[in-house]
């Protein structure tokens, strides 16, 4: 049976990649273990990585160490850190949020154009797409390498539109940091929050004023839908 259509009137869906598209976080505690054993220190809960995936390698390697960017080996670590996560995409265990892979494919029959617009850097981000056979569906992918500056500045979301030739007003862009709500409305396109992705342990989801909030991936396609124009 063919799947029933999205039933909306908007243009363009844009997505944060790590916790929000894609469930990045088990690479990144693979990769952390491995780090802290090669210094004899024992591992970190699956939950600390987890609620701090989105800030960064800096910020992992903070939490790992209890260390500053000032400390003598931060940028060492930081450096191996990377160095280990890009080999672990080589056998990622990430993958796309459930829902989300039905929905892409509903956006792609019905030519609503679908890209991601990341903090992540084009290097790790492209291989991660590879490997889950996202590169190619991928309408447009704007990384930090592709502008001068990165969210929370509203260039990435709208570098994006202009490549996908479409106007801010029904284009939403989905996101699980405060950083994204803030891009999204500093680029005047509807700011979806990620409720569902790797916030810190005390964020107030509500406070970032987002259009709407989504607790969990398999709501999105309903939340499109909803989404209405005259």
């Amino acid at each position: 049976m063919m799947a029933s259509p999205l039933q909306t009137s908007i243009e363009c869906v844009l997505f944060d990649l790590d916790g929000t598209l894609i469930d990045t976080a088990p690479d990144f505690v693979a990769v952390v273990k491995q780090l802290l054993a090669e210094h004899g220190k024992p591992p970190l809960s699956r939950d600390s990585i987890y609620h701090t995936v989105s800030d960064g390698a800096r910020a992992l390697v903070k939490l790992a160490f209890g260390i500053d960017e000032d400390h003598a080996e931060f940028v060492e670590l930081t450096q191996r850190l990377l160095h280990l996560y890009y080999q672990q995409l080589q056998v990622t265990d990430a993958a796309l949020y459930p829902g989300l892979d039905g929905l892409l494919a509903k956006l792609e029959r019905q030519q609503i154009p679908w890209g991601i617009v990341t903090n992540k850097p084009e290097k790790y981000t492209s291989l991660l797409l590879d490997k889950l056979n996202l590169r190619s569906r991928c309408g447009t992918l704007v990384c930090p390498d592709h502008v001068s500056q990165r969210k929370p500045h509203p260039e990435p979301i709208l570098l994006a539109c202009r490549q996908l030739g479409v106007g801010t007003e029904r284009t939403v862009y989905i996101g699980d940091h405060r950083r994204d709500i803030e891009a999204a409305k500093n680029a005047d396109v509807i700011a979806i929050a990620a409720a569902y992705g790797y916030l810190a342990r005390d964020t107030k989801i509500e406070q970032w004023m987002a259009d709407f909030i989504l607790h969990s991936p398999d709501q999105t396609e309903a939340l499109l839908n909803s989404l209405k124009f005259a």
